[in-house]
Protein backbone atom coordinates (compact mmCIF):
# COMPACT_ATOMS: atom_id res chain seq x y z
CA UNK A 1 0.00 0.00 0.00
CA UNK A 2 1.27 3.45 -1.19
CA UNK A 3 2.68 5.49 2.37
CA UNK A 4 0.48 8.43 1.31
CA UNK A 5 -2.67 6.62 1.36
CA UNK A 6 -1.50 4.46 4.75
CA UNK A 7 -2.69 6.11 7.95
CA UNK A 8 -0.62 4.69 10.72
CA UNK A 9 -0.54 7.93 12.44
CA UNK A 10 -3.40 10.09 13.31
CA UNK A 11 -5.56 12.15 10.82
CA UNK A 12 -3.59 15.54 12.32
CA UNK A 13 -0.42 14.01 11.68
CA UNK A 14 -1.24 12.05 8.32
CA UNK A 15 -2.12 15.43 6.67
CA UNK A 16 0.35 17.27 7.94
CA UNK A 17 2.83 15.17 6.71
CA UNK A 18 1.74 15.27 3.27
CA UNK A 19 1.12 18.92 3.31
CA UNK A 20 4.17 21.07 1.77
CA UNK A 21 4.06 18.44 -1.37
CA UNK A 22 0.60 19.48 -2.29
CA UNK A 23 0.51 22.69 -2.03
CA UNK A 24 3.94 24.75 -4.24
CA UNK A 25 1.63 25.89 -7.00
CA UNK A 26 1.37 29.67 -6.28
CA UNK A 27 -1.97 30.15 -7.59
CA UNK A 28 -3.15 26.99 -4.95
CA UNK A 29 -1.34 29.11 -2.33
CA UNK A 30 -3.62 32.36 -3.08
CA UNK A 31 -6.42 30.50 -3.37
CA UNK A 32 -6.06 28.78 -0.11
CA UNK A 33 -5.00 31.74 1.14
CA UNK A 34 -8.61 33.81 0.68
CA UNK A 35 -10.63 30.68 0.74
CA UNK A 36 -9.81 28.96 4.44
CA UNK A 37 -10.72 32.16 5.92
CA UNK A 38 -13.97 32.06 3.90
CA UNK A 39 -14.59 28.12 5.32
CA UNK A 40 -14.35 29.56 8.78
CA UNK A 41 -16.21 32.48 8.62
CA UNK A 42 -19.06 29.70 6.84
CA UNK A 43 -18.68 27.23 9.57
CA UNK A 44 -19.23 29.58 12.30
CA UNK A 45 -23.05 30.94 9.92
CA UNK A 46 -23.76 27.59 9.55
CA UNK A 47 -23.09 26.70 13.21
CA UNK A 48 -24.48 30.23 14.76
CA UNK A 49 -27.98 29.51 12.67
CA UNK A 50 -30.18 28.08 14.95
CA UNK A 51 -29.71 31.50 16.84
CA UNK A 52 -29.42 33.46 13.80
CA UNK A 53 -32.05 32.30 11.36
CA UNK A 54 -31.85 29.66 8.15
CA UNK A 55 -30.70 33.10 6.09
CA UNK A 56 -27.35 32.80 7.89
CA UNK A 57 -27.12 29.13 7.76
CA UNK A 58 -27.59 28.90 4.41
CA UNK A 59 -25.07 31.99 3.47
CA UNK A 60 -22.55 29.37 6.15
CA UNK A 61 -23.03 26.54 3.57
CA UNK A 62 -22.86 28.69 0.35
CA UNK A 63 -19.29 29.83 2.07
CA UNK A 64 -18.42 26.73 2.70
CA UNK A 65 -18.88 24.76 -0.46
CA UNK A 66 -17.52 27.72 -2.49
CA UNK A 67 -14.27 27.35 -0.51
CA UNK A 68 -13.89 24.05 -0.86
CA UNK A 69 -15.04 24.35 -4.62
CA UNK A 70 -12.51 26.86 -5.39
CA UNK A 71 -9.45 24.53 -3.33
CA UNK A 72 -10.62 22.23 -5.29
CA UNK A 73 -10.01 24.00 -9.12
CA UNK A 74 -6.59 25.33 -7.01
CA UNK A 75 -5.08 21.60 -6.57
CA UNK A 76 -5.33 20.75 -10.09
CA UNK A 77 -2.63 23.04 -10.33
CA UNK A 78 -0.28 21.43 -7.95
CA UNK A 79 1.90 18.18 -9.77
CA UNK A 80 1.14 16.44 -6.80
CA UNK A 81 -2.50 15.50 -6.51
CA UNK A 82 -4.98 15.23 -3.55
CA UNK A 83 -4.65 11.43 -1.65
CA UNK A 84 -8.24 10.18 -2.78
CA UNK A 85 -11.09 10.64 -0.12
CA UNK A 86 -11.74 6.89 1.48
CA UNK A 87 -15.35 8.05 1.79
CA UNK A 88 -17.50 10.65 2.95
CA UNK A 89 -16.32 10.66 6.34
CA UNK A 90 -13.19 10.93 5.40
CA UNK A 91 -14.32 14.30 3.16
CA UNK A 92 -16.05 16.01 5.91
CA UNK A 93 -12.46 14.98 8.53
CA UNK A 94 -10.02 16.36 6.18
CA UNK A 95 -11.75 19.10 4.93
CA UNK A 96 -12.20 20.42 8.61
CA UNK A 97 -8.98 19.25 9.71
CA UNK A 98 -7.03 21.12 6.66
CA UNK A 99 -9.24 24.33 7.05
CA UNK A 100 -9.16 24.81 10.85
CA UNK A 101 -5.78 23.17 11.50
CA UNK A 102 -3.67 22.21 8.87
CA UNK A 103 -3.46 25.27 6.61
CA UNK A 104 -3.21 27.82 9.58
CA UNK A 105 -0.38 25.62 11.44
CA UNK A 106 0.75 25.83 7.50
CA UNK A 107 0.65 29.59 7.77
CA UNK A 108 1.83 30.10 11.19
CA UNK A 109 4.83 27.92 11.03
CA UNK A 110 6.57 30.00 8.19
CA UNK A 111 5.89 27.08 5.56
CA UNK A 112 3.48 28.98 3.63
CA UNK A 113 5.65 31.64 2.95
CA UNK A 114 8.97 29.20 1.98
CA UNK A 115 6.37 27.89 -0.64
CA UNK A 116 5.60 31.29 -1.65
CA UNK A 117 9.26 32.63 -2.09
CA UNK A 118 9.90 29.15 -3.68
CA UNK A 119 7.29 29.25 -5.74
CA UNK A 120 8.48 32.65 -7.61
CA UNK A 121 12.28 31.66 -8.56
CA UNK A 122 12.80 30.99 -11.86
CA UNK A 123 13.11 27.33 -12.59
CA UNK A 124 16.87 26.79 -14.14
CA UNK A 125 15.38 26.27 -18.02
CA UNK A 126 13.44 30.08 -17.43
CA UNK A 127 17.06 31.21 -16.60
CA UNK A 128 18.56 30.93 -19.49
Amino acid sequence: MDTSTRRDASLLSWQWALYAEGHQDRRNLLVHALTVPLFMAGTVALASSPMTGVATGIAGATAMFLAVAAQGRGHKEESTRPVPFRGPGDVVARLFVEQWVTFPRYVLSGRFAQAWRAATRPSVREAR
